[in-house]
């Protein structure tokens, strides 16, 4: 199976606020581009809900995978072995458990590897990333980040 290559962004304007996320995806002559945008979220919730439902959106388990990000957040976390950290501790005190819970489950499906690299360093798919996910937070009609909305108060998000 041909490696699958993978390249997200996550934005949101005023963090928190109107938020977005873009994926593009390709492998071999195959390319996908999907986004989506949030009434109240974060950046960093953007950021890894981009790399989550792009692993989602794979159709075989498995799959060799290159995520490019411009998310220290993310990319780190994995990387440099934290989240696996986290998870040891139930993640307490941790932004955001319940993506890191709905990623690891998609992540431990594939073979992934991230690479962080600098945004707005003008390469082509990043910059399509971004653009996706800022177009995504100005939509007429945003979907509602229900866990950072009612739980916003309690310090976690």
């Amino acid at each position: 199976m041909s490696k699958i290559i993978i390249y997200t962004d996550g934005a949101a304007r005023g963090n928190p606020g109107p938020g977005g996320y873009g994926i593009v995806m390709k492998a071999g002559q195959h390319r996908k581009e999907l986004s989506e945008g949030f009434r109240k979220t974060t950046n960093n919730r953007m950021e890894l809900l981009a790399v989550i439902v792009a692993l989602e959106t794979l159709k075989f388990e498995n799959s060799n995978v290159e995520i490019y990000t411009d998310s220290k957040y993310v990319s780190d976390a994995v990387e440099k072995g934290w989240l696996f950290d986290w998870e040891k501790k139930q993640f307490k005190k941790k932004k955001n458990p319940d993506l890191w819970i709905r990623f690891l489950k998609i992540y431990r499906k594939h073979y992934v590897k991230f690479h962080w690299i600098k945004g707005h360093a003008n390469i082509p798919e990043n910059e399509r990333c971004d653009q996706l996910a800022v177009e995504a937070s100005k939509e007429s009609k945003l979907l509602i980040d229900e866990v950072y909305e009612n739980n916003n108060d309690s310090g976690l998000f």
